[in-house]
């Protein structure tokens, strides 16, 4: 963890060697920050992966959750000039899509999950959060680095009533099927940041309205489950039911 002005991040081992490398970015809404992540730490976070590895290509591959196309979102965001230099913007509801095991000792409801192909394509895979709390069903649900990888799944085949979000993965509760996603994508992941620059605070489920809250914080490391609890400690947020069962099931895994 470190202060955002402070803020030096420190790419995974696998980043050094890699032809390709994938960030996926919250950058789901036309929203700026902290609904999305802000400027600063993508920007820091790129610039240092060329800088750590001058060679690699580097997908940022994000799936949005409007109507709103991703790269007007970019556009809009003021983020466009960040994709040069071998960076390239994908649309993840746009790629060749594989279907993923779960892994999982107890799966929740998806013995496997549709996704990117391009996630086993790459050497090296970072999840760039932002730090929000929104409710459902009357819980706080707390998203960061694990939560923003629902973006990665496509809506064509996890769409419910609206064509523009995933409504099948709020089924029967989005705790619940974060542990699903984990199990069939979040273990793929080398590395995780989480932009608490500001925290974003809603008083109901839209993850795209309510209150900023400035925090100045940000957090990385090679874990989302370690990196995201640690946001939630620091930032005194309830730490999730889900990040616990995660844990409890990885050590189960290890154990047997």
């Amino acid at each position: 963890m470190e202060t955002t002005e402070s803020f030096v991040y420190q790419p995974p081992q696998t980043a050094r060697d890699a032809k390709r490398i994938l960030v996926k970015p919250n950058l789901g809404y036309p929203v700026g920050p902290p609904v999305t992540i802000s400027r600063g730490v993508l920007g820091r976070v790129l610039n240092t992966l060329r800088e750590f590895n001058p060679t690699a290509e580097i997908f940022v591959v994000e799936g949005v959750c409007s109507p709103v196309s991703l790269h007007e979102i970019i556009d809009r965001n003021g983020l466009s000039d960040l994709f040069t230099d071998r960076i390239q913007l994908l649309d993840a509801d746009q790629l060749p899509l594989i279907e993923y095991p779960n892994l999982s000792p107890q799966p929740v409801r998806f013995p496997s999950m549709y996704a990117p192909a391009i996630l086993q394509e790459v050497d090296c895979r970072i999840s760039i959060g932002a730090l929000k709390r929104t409710h459902l069903k009357g819980e706080p649900l707390i998203s960061a680095s694990l939560k923003n990888l629902y973006g990665l799944f496509p809506r064509s085949k996890y769409k419910a009533r609206s064509p523009n979000s995933r409504g099948q993965l709020h089924r029967p509760s989005v705790p619940l099927i974060l542990q699903d996603v984990y199990f069939c994508i979040g273990h793929l992941f080398d590395g995780a940041v989480v932009d608490g620059d500001r925290k974003f605070i809603s008083r109901d489920w839209k993850p795209d309205k309510g209150k900023s809250i400035e925090f100045g914080k940000v957090f990385w490391g090679d874990d989302l489950i370690n990196v995201d609890t640690e946001a939630c400690r620091i930032a005194e947020e309830p730490i999730p039911n889900y990040l616990h069962c995660i844990n409890q099931l990885r050590q189960s895994q290890i154990k047997s």
